[in-house]
């Protein structure tokens, strides 16, 4: 991860500061989680798009490191909720918030989070800046409903996981490559050029996220875990649609059960792979990330583009 957070060092050590001020609160329970929540924060991706992104038309400025806050203040809120909604006991490894300190509390701390990000900008007038950012929440919030609407009745066809996707994943990380390029450059056609490199990547990084599930040879081993969630992802869907229809019904018995055995879980996944699902959402991911690596060809080469490469190609070959 050096080879793309060393260019802007300088510049994420400033971020480091900005995004642990705007985290203070004079409630000490408040204050005691906000200091775990800085202490468990995850590789700042978010942050670093909108740093180089920033560094694509000029030097790094006070509202770039507010944006940064900004996207990182509402990533964190948005985790914080998902735990309370999944009632996951951990978030990057760590114990979650809302293992720490259950419900009531965690939805109050997103709350908290989500009110500190409007203030940064609001207090700053950075108001094209939390324009991009609150589309971008709308966004989310409407992709979470629409996948929780079809995880119910297992009803979900490829164009719509890309909605679902392009809301809930994309829609941060392209609002946060917009905000960025606006901070420097105060271009809104450059801002919109830059979202929609943000957008393509960020459909790339989810279809990576839905591979790790599989556990194929380059991502680890198999979790099953979307399959025991009930979530339809691509490797799935492009198999449903191609399989016979006795193997269709055995893998919608399977997930639509809330007893499934791990035997079930790694029948399902075997149906994906000799289906060719896995090597179908393999090819849609490079797709993806090509398209967003055009984009940035466009705009002439020097190290922040180098970087910015750099990091796009990070998203798509992590391991984790």
């Amino acid at each position: 991860m050096s080879s793309f957070s060393d260019i802007i060092r300088e510049e994420l050590k400033v971020f480091d500061g900005v995004f642990r001020e705007s985290v203070k609160s004079h409630v000490p329970l408040l204050d005691r989680i906000m200091r775990y929540v800085v202490r468990t924060k995850g590789k700042q991706m978010r942050p670093m798009f909108v740093i180089l992104s920033a560094r694509l038309f000029g030097h790094a400025g006070d509202s770039t490191y507010r944006a940064a806050s900004l996207v990182e203040l509402l990533h964190t809120a948005t985790l914080v909720h998902d735990d309370v909604v999944d009632e996951s006991p951990e978030r990057r490894g760590f114990f979650s918030v809302y293992a720490l300190w259950k419900s009531k509390v965690s939805v109050l701390v997103g709350d908290y989070l989500l009110a500190k990000g409007l203030l940064l900008s609001l207090d700053h007038d950075d108001f094209r800046i939390l324009q991009l950012m609150s589309r971008a929440v709308k966004q989310m919030s409407e992709g979470e409903l629409l996948q929780l609407e079809k995880s119910r009745v297992l009803d979900l066809d490829e164009e719509t996981y890309f909605t679902i996707i392009r809301n809930k994943t994309a829609s941060l990380l392209a609002a946060a490559c917009a905000a960025g390029a606006y901070s420097t450059s105060g271009d809104l056609a450059e801002a919109e050029r830059m979202r929609e490199f943000g957008e393509w990547l960020g459909i790339a990084f989810q279809i990576k996220d839905d591979l790790f599930d599989y556990g194929t040879e380059d991502v680890g081993k198999p979790t099953g875990n979307d399959i025991r969630e009930k979530k339809l992802t691509l490797p799935l869907i492009y198999t449903l649609a191609r399989c016979d229809k006795e193997t269709r019904r055995k893998i919608i018995r399977i997930v639509k059960s809330d007893r499934k055995t791990r035997a079930q879980i790694d029948e399902v996944i075997a149906i994906v792979v000799r289906t060719g699902g896995i090597g179908y959402a393999e090819q849609q991911m490079v797709e993806y990330r090509d398209q967003a690596l055009r984009r940035l060809h466009e705009f002439p080469q020097s190290d922040i583009r180098s970087a910015l490469e750099d990091l796009v190609r990070y998203t798509t070959d992590r391991k984790n």
